[in-house]
C-alpha cells in the first residue's frame, strides 16, 4: 500500500491506495487546508493518527519545482524533503514529483466522463497531450509517447512573462508591473491572478463596482469564487467582464503551450477554476484566443481541448505514479 498526497497552495488531498483497489479507490482519503498547517509532517501525522496501514512507499506531488528530493511550495511557506517525511512515515522511501507531473501521470487513466470537450479537434495516435492548470497558481506539465506508453514531465512555463494578445492586455502588462516586478503568466491566469484582472477594471475606471459586492470582496478570504460566483448569477458586469478576460488569456496561454510541446493528442485544462466556470468556454473566447496564432491558427483548431471533470485528477496521478501504473 501507498501513501499519495496532492500538496496545493490552498488545499492538500491525502490518500492510501493498493494495487488491488487502483488508483481511483483509495482505501483512506482527507483533505486539509494547507494554510493551517506549519508543515506536510503536521498534515500526515493528523492523517495517519488513526490508522494502522503497512506502507511501503509514499508519492507526494507538489505545486513547485522539485529539485532532488527537496521541493518549494511555490504558494505556500512550506519546503518538503524526502529523508524528513520518510523518516516520519517510519523509513517508507518517499517519492516527490511536480503536481502537474501527478496531474499528467493521471490523464491516461482519465475516462470519458472525467472530461467535457471544448474542442473536439483531430487527436493524433501518441501525440503529445500538454496540461495546463489554473488553481491557487498557474501550473504546466506534459506527457510524450516514449514508445511504450505516456510519460509525464513536469514544467514550471505558468512562471515565464505573460504575452500580452491585444491592446487591452497590453494596458492590463502596464497596471500588472506597477504591482510585480515580474509579470509572469501566473500573475493574471490563475485564481491569484483574477483579483488583479478585476482591481484592473475597476482601477481604470472601465467599469463600476457594485457596493454590496465591494462588501463581500472585503470580507472574502479568497476573491476569485466571490467574482466568478456574481458574474454567474448576478450577471455583475465588472465580474463578466473579469472572467471573460480571464478565459482569453487562459486560451491564450493554452495554445502556447501546444505549439510549443506540439500538443498533437490534446490540451487538457485542470485545476480548480475551469470546471466552476464551464460556460465561459462554451461561449467562444477561449477558442477564440486558442486559435488566434497567426499561420498556425488552422493547426491549433485540429488540437482537441478537454476540461477535466475529475477532482481528484492530481491525487490519483500521485497514487499512479506511487503504484507504478
Amino acid at each position: 500500500m501507498i501513501l499519495a498526497a496532492d500538496i496545493g497552495g490552498t488545499k492538500t488531498a491525502l490518500g492510501i491506495y493498493s494495487h488491488d483497489q487502483g488508483p481511483r479507490s483509495p482505501l483512506a482519503e482527507g483533505r486539509f487546508l494547507s494554510q493551517d498547517y506549519a508543515s506536510l509532517e503536521d498534515i500526515v501525522s493528523e492523517f495517519l493518527s488513526d490508522k494502522e496501514v503497512p506502507l511501503t512507499r509514499a508519492s507526494i506531488a507538489v505545486a513547485g519545482p522539485v529539485v532532488g528530493s527537496r521541493a518549494e511550495i511555490t504558494n505556500l511557506s512550506w519546503v518538503v524533503e524526502a529523508d524528513p517525511l520518510s523518516q516520519a512515515l517510519g523509513d517508507v522511501p518517499v517519492n516527490l514529483l511536480n503536481d502537474l507531473a501527478a496531474i499528467a501521470h493521471g490523464v491516461p487513466h482519465l475516462q470519458a466522463e472525467d472530461l467535457d470537450i471544448i474542442n473536439r479537434g483531430d487527436p493524433m495516435p501518441h501525440g503529445a497531450k500538454a496540461v495546463i492548470a489554473p488553481g491557487t497558481g498557474l501550473g504546466e506539465g506534459f506527457l510524450i509517447w516514449n514508445g511504450t506508453r505516456y510519460q509525464a514531465c513536469p514544467s514550471e512555463g505558468g512562471h515565464a512573462d505573460f504575452a500580452p494578445n491585444d491592446s487591452l492586455q497590453d494596458e492590463l502588462l502596464l497596471y500588472l508591473r506597477r504591482h510585480y516586478d515580474h509579470v509572469s503568466c501566473e500573475r493574471a491566469c490563475s485564481g491569484m491572478g483574477v483579483p488583479s484582472l478585476y482591481a484592473f477594471f475597476k482601477e481604470s475606471g472601465r467599469l463600476s463596482e457594485p457596493e454590496w459586492l465591494q462588501e463581500q470582496l472585503s470580507e472574502a478570504r479568497d476573491q476569485t469564487p466571490v467574482i466568478a460566483r456574481s458574474a454567474a448569477e448576478e450577471g455583475v458586469e465588472i465580474s463578466k467582464a473579469t472572467m471573460n478576460l480571464f478565459v482569453s488569456i487562459l486560451g491564450s496561454e493554452a495554445s502556447n503551450m501546444a505549439l510549443k510541446v506540439l500538443a498533437t493528442g490534446g490540451v487538457y485544462l485542470a485545476g480548480g477554476i475551469p470546471p466552476r466556470i464551464l460556460p465561459y468556454f462554451k461561449g467562444g473566447l477561449f477558442m477564440q484566443a486558442f486559435t488566434h496564432k497567426g499561420r498556425f491558427s488552422d493547426f491549433l483548431a485540429k488540437v482537441p481541448v478537454y476540461v477535466i471533470l475529475y477532482p481528484k485528477v492530481g491525487l490519483m496521478g500521485a497514487a499512479c505514479h506511487g503504484l507504478e501504473i
